[in-house]
């Protein structure tokens, strides 16, 4: 879910912001509700009413969730706008944190807990001003339209009615989006110049286009049978004046912008340091990316110590190849024709070829499998040449559009075959298509619960379920078991560069060097993948301590409950709640591991 904040919040509302939370803790129970069924439902009331405001405040979500109600509408990015909503969840908090939890379900406790944490971290990252950095080369307001046609479905002429409104209301938020970047210029608080050239290069690619040739119109491309060719006439004709006339002149325009005026704003140095507070912002991103405590240099310091035990697990691998030792094996990687994909489809074939005999092993890990339907698609053309290698792409709860696992074929025959099943489980099944099909058809849960993501959380488990694969007996090609470690040290490898460019001061260069140092990762992934971290401040540390922190939580439970431990009642309690922050998830394994002891003295 995008959260943007505004130019309007000063410093001292932020303070009366943070004071208000406090007083909120404060309030005296007698102002709440007082039996427990009227508590009750004031609570569930106020989970109600924040996921309808949610909704309505960011209609794209919504359609991506398959809720047509606000198809025609698009994200208002004006101050106004979101002083409105600051103020709207002000008042949720407020009276969410007046209510006494007193004879609430322990389910009820942590929901009402977890709201609570995400509008405290919504005020406190206010002092940021997240808002004025809006675009990298990772995206921004130009890609995320192109992006959302490909998830929406059209069977009704309404449907192509409500894209072609929002067309028609692009170019304003695109004016929105640029006076908020005019104002992070005034602050000093732009990207890095050499990223930002990047997503200059990606606007224009969709600036220039033909209408016709414009991912927007992609809905014009099939036309369902039971719309009439009158009606489909003029959609298309619609459609196509808006793209024409309305949408590619305002890409134009944000070229111009971009060319002209922010990308010679932008800085020099790649590390967020750099920014006014920068230090202050990055430790409290590491704080709400991996939900932890933990500080960058501790960070730096686990991800050095897991390179090193992954680096000599590959050495046993290179060795058992009959290679002296581990760079000579790692140079072989880029020579042998057999490790690499012959074409674009090739490479989506061999990640197609992983999956059905993991489906086949599920029931023996999990109690609960998903509903939803899943395949293996390509990343859209015009983001391939700075999207990552993979990622996965949710589907709908409803199972009419099925949940993707990306796969970027951008130079594919440079790309290896030998991390297609690690990534396969990681991005696909039992990982992210897994764990958030789940979280999105629990039941009894508010529905802001099933769609929060907890990066720590959802990165941590894909990264497990890389892991999880080997415990079940697969990556029998010992390149592909070579590939799951070059899994896991990249993983490793991002805590010592992430924390090494944004505390540590680091240059581009460096981050490159260590990659080079410690993996045999191809150049157009390390390349992306340094812009990456780059651009997103934080996000990269989730995978690695996510995973370790579940395994540490199964350690735990297997010696805790010796013979009792049951693999698939540990995984159910890990993902049948939804994603939680780490902290949470460990209490959560605690009460379990306890009830479980207690059931077995009975």
């Amino acid at each position: 879910m995008r959260k943007v904040w505004l130019p309007a919040l000063t410093s001292a509302f932020l303070l009366l912001a943070c004071v208000s939370f406090a007083r909120a803790q404060a309030l005296p129970l007698t102002s709440a509700p007082a039996s427990l069924e009227d508590r009750r439902k004031a609570l569930n009331d106020i989970f109600h009413e924040y996921w309808e405001a949610t909704l309505q405040h960011s209609p794209e979500f919504a359609s991506t969730l398959g809720d047509k109600r606000y198809n025609y509408q698009i994200t208002d990015y004006s101050v106004k706008a979101e002083n409105d909503w600051l103020a709207r969840k002000q008042d949720f908090l407020m009276h969410l944190a007046a209510i006494d939890t007193a004879g609430l379900t322990n389910q009820e406790k942590t929901s009402r807990d977890l709201l609570l944490r995400e509008f405290a971290d919504d005020e406190e990252s206010a002092e940021f001003k997240e808002w004025e950095m809006p675009v990298s080369q990772q995206g921004g307001i130009y890609t995320e339209y192109p992006q959302l046609v490909a998830e929406l479905s059209f069977t009704t002429v309404k449907d192509y009615d409500d894209w072609t409104a929002r067309l028609r209301a692009l170019p304003k938020a695109f004016d929105q989006v640029t006076t908020n970047m005019t104002i992070g210029i005034d602050d000093g608080r732009v990207p890095p110049k050499f990223l930002l050239a990047k997503a200059l290069d990606q606007v224009k690619q969709l600036a220039d286009q033909k209408p016709e040739d414009s991912p927007l119109a992609m809905p014009l491309k099939h036309f369902p049978a039971s719309i009439p060719a009158p009606e489909q006439e003029r959609i298309k004709s619609e459609m196509m004046d808006a793209i024409g006339k309305q949408v590619l002149p305002a890409y134009q325009r944000f070229a111009r912008f971009l060319q002209v005026t922010y990308v010679p704003a932008g800085r020099e140095q790649p590390g967020i340091s750099a920014l006014p507070d920068g230090a202050k912002y990055y430790q409290f991103l590491i704080r709400r990316t991996t939900t932890t405590n933990l500080t960058s240099d501790q960070i730096h310091q686990i991800g050095l110590d897991e390179v090193k035990k992954d680096e000599a697990e590959m050495q046993v691998i290179a060795q058992q190849l009959g290679f002296k030792d581990l760079k000579s094996f790692q140079a072989s990687l880029k020579t042998n024709p057999k490790l690499h994909p012959a074409s674009a489809e090739a490479l989506l074939d061999a990640y197609r070829g992983y999956l059905t005999p993991m489906q086949a092993k599920l029931p023996q890990l999990f109690g609960r499998l998903p509903k939803a339907p899943f395949e293996v698609a390509a990343v859209p053309d015009y983001i391939q040449k700075t999207a990552a290698p993979a990622y996965y792409e949710a589907g709908t709860p409803d199972g009419s559009r099925p949940g993707r696992l990306r796969i970027n074929t951008y130079n594919a025959t440079t790309l290896n075959l030998y991390s297609v099943e690690d990534i396969a489980y990681h991005e696909g099944i039992p990982g992210h298509h897994l764990q958030i099909s789940i979280a999105d058809e629990l039941e009894g849960l508010p529905e802001f619960r099933k769609y929060e993501r907890y990066t720590a959380f959802s990165e941590g488990w894909g990264l497990y379920a890389e892991r999880l694969g080997k415990d079940v007996g697969f990556y029998q090609d010992p390149y592909s078991d070579y590939g799951r470690l070059e899994g896991d040290i990249w993983r490793a490898i991002r805590l010592v560069v992430d924390t090494g460019v944004h505390s540590q001061h680091w240059t581009r260069d460096q981050m490159v060097q260590y990659f080079h140092d410690h993996s045999a990762i191809d150049e157009t992934s390390i390349q992306s993948e340094v812009d990456r971290y780059i651009a997103g401040p934080s996000q990269a540390l989730a995978y690695k301590i996510g995973q370790l922190k579940i395994l540490e939580l199964r350690d735990r439970a297997k010696k805790a409950l010796g013979d009792k431990f049951d693999i698939r009642a540990f995984h159910d309690q890990v993902l049948d709640t939804g994603a939680l922050p780490l902290d949470v998830l460990s209490d959560r394994i605690d009460a379990w591991i306890a009830n479980q002891k207690a059931v077995g003295t009975k």
